[in-house]
């Protein structure tokens, strides 16, 4: 018999096929739970009665086709007459937070939005919120942060210990600026330099125009420090001082709902459970190399 000339082949083919049994096995309790848990939340939570939509910005701002999904959602809604952004990320990413304000500034006039601060709402959390009508704070809210950072590692005399010696073959002057194995040039410093001075300046425009605000104004302001909702309400950066409930009911009164005010959320993804399942099992096998980022280039 097979089991008995290859012992060792054997039972390694009864633990792997063991294996694949209980992965499928766990992948379709996964399937099944997250319809059941799905079809639960949607009935208590993305009901058809709600009247306020909340969009929620949770970490950092990586990409914005969920938000501006659920913002786009609510905006189509007719049973929806006011939308509250809730508002909890240090920031992220320039283009998603441009591509979020710029979504919030073309519906103004459609629908009330009114931006609600978490425990932080800074830097690319402070721009897409000053995109709304009004903005909500608690005092101990850290915004402000008002700035663009782009930074790097040098490696390169940790490079010449270990005997590694780079070979660039490039098409321009400037196209390898910025490299690790090397250091920065004062011509390519002063080019970064610019860059990130252009993108503040359309962080600092930007801010202005959304809060009615003196560009000169907003400037001052505009150094990078971080503020306290108290301080922020106090230099104008934020409207109110208060919670999510304070929120909603200002987005109701603006809006002019005399009924009960419902909060909603955008339904959940019915596959949400199982992705964060696969997540897990999956987060430490390696399936190929990843090719790290050089820079870390956002609204901080």
């Amino acid at each position: 018999m097979f089991a008995r000339r290859h012992p060792i082949l054997f039972f390694l083919c009864v633990i792997c096929a063991c294996f694949t049994l209980g992965v499928v096995a766990v992948s379709g309790v996964a399937v099944l739970g997250a319809f059941a848990l799905n079809s639960g939340i949607s009935g208590a939570i993305a009901s058809p009665r709600g009247n306020i939509g909340v969009v929620e910005v949770t970490g950092p701002i990586m990409s914005s086709q969920k938000i501006i999904e659920d913002l786009q959602g609510f905006m189509d809604d007719d049973a929806i007459k006011a939308i509250v952004l809730r508002v909890d990320s240090p920031g992220g990413g320039i283009g998603p937070s441009q591509e979020v304000y710029r979504e919030l500034m073309k519906n103004r006039d459609a629908k009330t939005v009114i931006a609600s601060m978490g425990s932080v709402a800074a830097s690319g959390g402070y721009y897409i919120a000053c995109a709304a009508q009004g903005i909500v704070a608690n005092s101990g809210t850290i915004t402000g942060s008002i700035g663009v950072i782009m930074e790097y590692a040098n490696i390169e005399q940790i490079a010449q210990k270990i005997g590694i010696s780079p070979v660039v073959i490039k098409s321009g002057e400037y196209k390898d600026m910025g490299s690790p194995m090397r250091a920065i040039k004062e011509r390519e410093k002063q080019l970064f330099q610019n860059l990130v001075d252009e993108l503040h300046a359309q962080f600092v425009s930007d801010a202005a125009a959304a809060r009615d605000m003196e560009t000169d104004v907003m400037a001052k302001l505009a150094d990078g420090r971080v503020y306290t909702g108290q301080t922020a309400m106090k230099l104008k950066l934020v409207d109110r001082i208060g919670n999510l409930d304070d929120a909603v009911q200002w987005a109701g009164q603006i809006a002019g709902i005399e009924e009960e005010l419902i909060p909603v959320y955008p339904k959940a993804d019915k596959m949400t459970l199982f992705k964060k399942l696969a997540e897990t099992l999956l987060q430490d096998v390696n399936w190929g190399t990843k090719l790290s980022e050089q820079f870390r280039y956002v609204f901080n």
